[in-house]
């Protein structure tokens, strides 16, 4: 791969044979890119259909004048597939787009665009609308952004630390070196992968970053269009990732905590977890069985308060 690169934009998947091709497409026809070198490289984690088959075909027809590149990461899990992509790539920026992460057309302009003019930032996210192929119900937008739904405003944002929220992975941007000097080695969160159900780890990542005194930040100009199916809206989905995002709060919760102030976070989280879930019990006692956003959120609070617990039990905190 080329090492001059300003710009790759990494690609993770698993089995993605029918959601690449749209993906593929929409980097062949990005615009205002020629002040810059940039590449694109699909990280196969240890897909199952025929994407490998797939891409090598985009390659053999490719006529972009920025290159197409695969590989294949065999640890299963997305931060080992993120953590590839940074390895093979020897670019200042890495730009992620999940397999259903549909970009506007200047989105690789915006992303390299804003690198410049921010020096500072180690990771930066995209304004993410949802494609639904199916309308949720109305009150569905009090749990949307766990989807990666990400609509702040058209103007950039500064993440400040103490309020605790972060960009998600799909559609983010991060600065090599402001990764390579942060994110431990051995993570302890990887993402979903049989017999492992917690989430959060691209939050674990960009905590990381945040706290070694990056600057995050949410880029307006940077669009993106994440495609949610049917099934994804369905109580067999959503509840269990809900508890794979509460299971995971102690170790995203504590990245920033300094060791010896951890009890003392650790007494506050449990005190607001339960007074969270007896209110949401008062609230919503009658509806939790038929109301599926008030489901998810009773399912994210007993996560969240039993997190430590489970963490230890399983050995992650022993990493």
């Amino acid at each position: 791969m080329n090492n001059c690169l300003d710009l790759i934009i990494a690609i993770p998947t698993y089995n993605g044979e029918h959601r690449l091709p749209e993906l593929l497409e929409r980097l062949k026809n990005q615009i205002n890119t020629e002040h810059f070198s940039w590449a694109i490289i699909v990280v196969d984690n240890n897909s199952i259909d025929n994407t490998a088959k797939l891409v090598q075909s985009y390659q053999e027809n490719w006529q972009c004048p920025y290159p197409l590149y695969y590989c294949v990461e065999p640890q299963q899990g997305a931060a080992y597939a993120r953590k590839k992509a940074i390895v093979e790539a020897k670019s200042e920026l890495i730009g992620f787009l999940d397999d259903d992460n549909y970009p506007n057309s200047t989105w690789v302009a915006a992303a390299y665009n804003f690198s410049q003019q921010h020096p500072q930032a180690g990771a930066y996210g995209s304004q993410i609308h949802p494609n639904w192929e199916v309308e949720p119900t109305p009150n569905f937008k009090r749990i949307a952004p766990f989807l990666a739904i990400t609509e702040r405003g058209n103007l950039p944002l500064l993440y400040q630390p103490q309020k605790k929220i972060l960009p998600p992975s799909a559609g983010l941007v991060i600065r090599r070196q402001a990764y390579l000097e942060s994110v431990p080695s051995q993570p302890i969160l990887i993402g979903r992968v049989a017999g492992n159900m917690l989430a959060g780890e691209d939050i674990e990542m960009v905590s990381y970053i945040q706290k070694s005194g990056w600057e995050i930040w949410y880029n307006s100009d940077m669009e993106v269009y994440h495609q949610i199916p049917k099934a994804r809206l369905s109580r067999e989905y959503l509840i269990p990732f809900f508890q794979g995002i509460g299971l995971s709060r102690y170790v995203t919760r504590m990245v920033n905590i300094k060791p010896i102030t951890k009890p003392f976070w650790l007494i506050a989280y449990l005190v607001n977890d339960l007074r969270k879930l007896g209110l949401h019990l008062i609230k919503y006692r009658t509806k939790i069985k038929t109301d599926l956003v008030a489901a998810c959120e009773m399912q994210l609070y007993i996560s969240s308060l039993v997190s430590p617990f489970y963490l230890w039990k399983n050995g992650y905190l022993k990493k």
